[in-house]
């Protein structure tokens, strides 16, 4: 199956990681998120749990070994195309994610990342449940244990 125009959801991890007060923000390369920042993450891969898809793809992402911590939220991502018919469907699952090692490198997918503090988000164009999802980590994040790099 392929990701335009699916027959089914597609399912999708992401993760939030935060370096003090600020989040770990990545500019995609490919459609249908391109040139938007965005969170690190990915499709999960047949027979692949999502924990294993998340620490997979942060460190094809980016170089860095995390750790899953919680489940942040789950998101509904449908995007029809100019006739209404749905060209992306994902199901996507945010994490909040510790660094446990490694300094990000953005690999070939990715045309850039930030660490941006979260008072200087609004100004990024980030999606409203982008931000929700960000938002509601870093409460998670304040009530738990350090989730720093």
């Amino acid at each position: 199956m392929g990701r335009t125009y699916p027959r089914y959801p597609i399912v999708g991890v992401g993760a939030v990681i935060f370096k003090e007060d600020s989040v770990l923000l990545i500019k995609r390369k490919n459609p249908p998120s391109a040139n938007t920042w965005s969170i690190p993450g990915g499709v999960v891969e047949i027979g692949e749990t999502i924990r294993e898809a998340i620490i997979r793809e942060v460190k094809e992402e980016l170089g860095l070994e995390i750790r899953p911590e919680r489940i942040v939220d789950v998101i509904d991502c449908i995007i029809p195309d100019k006739e209404g018919k749905i060209m992306y469907h994902y199901v996507i699952i945010d994490f909040l994610c510790t660094a446990l090692s490694g300094n990000p490198v953005a690999n070939s997918d990715i045309k850039e990342f930030i660490f941006e503090p979260l008072n200087r988000l609004s100004g990024l164009g980030l999606s409203h449940n982008l931000k929700r999802v960000i938002e509601k980590a870093y409460r998670l994040r304040l009530t738990t244990q350090s989730f720093e790099l």
